[in-house]
């Protein structure tokens, strides 16, 4: 592949604090939506094509490490430092429950069949709450061996996959029995994991090192050394032919995936990069930094006519519903909340 031309990113102020998480909707029929969770204890909701703000979700008083939309988009959840785990309207900004814990939780994630929200934390306790009865008690699956950093389902809801803290390792837990069943051997702590569009793959960053596993046989399919410690990694969706990674050094790099060689790097960030990911239409990645910012970098078209008519008929989706539920904070005297300052 040739070098690619450093592009000039989006960028979306509005976090006063670090973005540590950053979570895209599926193609929707209103479009697709990004939800980023930042130290600040206010997870926001942008428009996922433009990045332009849309909300603020209110009400965590700690951290909130990780954020995530349900398949349809209608719902968010969020997980924080303040010892709960928050289900929120994402059309309204109302909180629809919270799920106490009885320590900061650090990873939560709805099902595909969007009936069940997956939390874990400190605590080493995954639990699965009940989305149709949100008062009823979690099914508690066997305790982590260290503390939960992330967590994603697979298969179809069938399986779940995490990660710790404190040691390496990808652990993939049986839904049914509450047992690992299999243990995906890294040697720092997983600090990044996902699970490819097509379900193909996991892709996980661990220390200076980004991995690919066959997300069904569960076999390394490939390991590249980066230039740096690497806290987040994220496979194109579409073609599967690149990937981009940021960490420490606060650039967001661009790799070939058959050759794991650097084809792109971006620079702009003012701090180290906590997370990356595509979105899926595969059309731009955005970035999430310790500065407080989010960055959102197009991808240059493979097919430039195919991807800029996609883009357009994505684009004008996501307008048309931002249109309607743009600054969704609705207080008891039915005035919309302004838009968060630039700081």
């Amino acid at each position: 592949m040739e070098k690619k031309k450093v592009t000039i990113p989006q960028v979306c102020h509005g976090h006063s604090r670090p973005v540590v998480d950053l979570f895209y909707s599926p193609i929707t029929p209103d479009g697709f939506f990004l939800i980023s969770a930042s130290k600040d204890s206010h997870p926001m909701l942008r428009n996922g094509e433009t990045g332009d703000w849309i909300g603020t979700f209110e009400g965590h008083k700690g951290a909130v490490w990780s954020s995530c939309l349900d398949n349809n988009a209608l719902r968010a959840a969020s997980a924080s430092a303040d010892f709960s785990t928050k289900l929120w309207d994402a059309l309204t900004g109302d909180v629809l429950h919270s799920f106490e814990h009885k320590h900061i939780v650090r990873a939560c994630a709805f099902s595909e069949d969007t009936k069940s929200l997956l939390t874990g934390g400190f605590e080493k306790i995954l639990r699965v709450f009940d989305m149709n009865r949100l008062d009823a008690p979690p099914t508690e699956v066997d305790k982590s061996p260290g503390s939960i950093r992330t967590l994603t389902w697979l298969h179809s809801d069938q399986t779940i996959l995490s990660s710790c803290t404190d040691i390496g390792g990808v652990r993939l837990w049986d839904v049914r029995s509450g047992k690992i069943v299999q243990t995906l051997e890294t040697k720092s702590p997983v600090t990044s994991a996902e699970v490819s569009q097509d379900g193909r793959y996991i892709t996980t960053a661990d220390g200076s090192t980004v991995k690919f596993w066959d997300a069904n046989h569960f076999g390394l399919v490939k390991s590249y050394d980066m230039p740096c410690n690497i806290e987040s990694a994220s496979l194109e969706p579409k073609s599967g032919e690149k990937f981009v990674a940021g960490g420490e050094d606060m650039w967001v790099r661009v790799f070939d995936f058959y050759t794991g060689e650097e084809i792109g790097c971006n620079k702009g960030h003012h701090g180290p990069v906590h997370c990356v990911r595509f979105t899926p239409t595969g059309l731009s990645y955005a970035s999430g930094s310790e500065d407080g910012t989010i960055r959102i970098w197009q991808t240059t078209p493979a097919n430039p006519e195919e991807n800029e008519t996609s883009s357009r008929r994505v684009k004008h989706s996501v307008d048309e519903v931002s249109k309607k539920i743009e600054g969704f904070h609705i207080n008891k005297e039915g005035k919309t909340a302004e838009k968060p300052s630039d700081t």
